[in-house]
């Protein structure tokens, strides 16, 4: 905790000068770094929510600001291998992703396992249902969260590790995605109850992967505190409110999130280990 709260004042010192998510300042450094740095996950680490998305990934829907290229972008001399697509699932990393890993590889990112969590439905269950529907939607989340995706992803990064021995492996949480105030979220706005149950959900989520990393060995990077005050429905939201035009962008990151925040949190572990 007080690693966090020392990443956090620096976070805030850095964020000091109010540069709106349209002109978001990139975290760089000066020292060289090489070696090959595989990026792998879901919409998360993808970039979904700060497009335009690059044409050639398609549905994949990977962002030029994503955290992974981001960070790539400030290490130019790191081979960089991004295979994050959005909507993947534990198993699709494993068949889809996992292929680019070798003993090449120095640097591992990866998020993943909010699909398999079922966060699309959990979303649309809490900004068109009811409580209860959206209280059984969350519920079944957590207890999923705690019995079932800790031993499915625990494996996922023991494979990481074991295709990619010379790696670091960082795995980047997912933040709350919701502030529990009362601000507007754009064209549906949850009520404080179930911002609660999202909330709710969504540590339980992280709790989860953090006792996945400490079973197969690989460093957690915690995400709710960057966000916490900043998450959709904020005064200054980091994450993208409801926009039914975007709807795949909801609860996603905006490109200050990912550009900045997200990547300063990497840049952190990389400058550490």
């Amino acid at each position: 905790m007080k690693r966090i709260l020392s990443i956090l004042s620096v976070l805030a010192a850095a964020l000091a000068v109010s540069t709106p998510a349209s002109a978001a300042p990139t975290p760089t450094r000066t020292a060289p770094v090489t070696g090959e740095y595989v990026a792998l996950g879901d919409s998360y680490a993808s970039g979904v929510g700060a497009g335009p998305y690059d044409p050639a990934s398609g549905d994949c829907k990977q962002s030029p600001d994503s955290y992974p290229r981001t960070w790539a972008r400030n290490h130019p001399g790191v081979a960089f291998k991004d295979m994050t697509c959005s909507g993947a699932k534990i198993d699709d990393v494993r068949a889809r992703q996992l292929g680019a890993l070798s003993t090449r590889t120095t640097l591992v990112t990866i998020t993943v396992g909010g699909n398999d969590d079922g966060f699309t439905s959990t979303v649309e269950n809490c900004l068109t249902g009811s409580d209860a529907l959206c209280k059984y939607s969350t519920d079944l989340g957590s207890w999923y969260a705690r019995n079932t995706l800790v031993d499915r992803l625990a494996a996922l990064y023991s494979e990481v590790r074991a295709l990619a021995p010379n790696a670091r492996v960082f795995v980047m949480s997912y933040p709350r995605v919701i502030d529990e105030g009362t601000g507007s979220c754009g064209a549906i706005t949850p009520n404080a109850f179930k911002r609660t149950q999202m909330n709710n959900n969504a540590d339980h989520m992280a709790e989860g992967i953090r006792s996945a990393t400490e079973r197969a060995g690989v460093k957690f990077v915690e995400m709710r505190l960057p966000f916490l005050g900043h998450q959709a429905c904020s005064a200054e939201p980091w994450i993208n409110g409801v926009d039914a035009t975007r709807i795949s962008e909801i609860f996603h990151p905006n490109r200050y999130g990912y550009a900045v925040v997200y990547t300063f949190m990497l840049q952190m572990e990389t400058d550490v280990h």
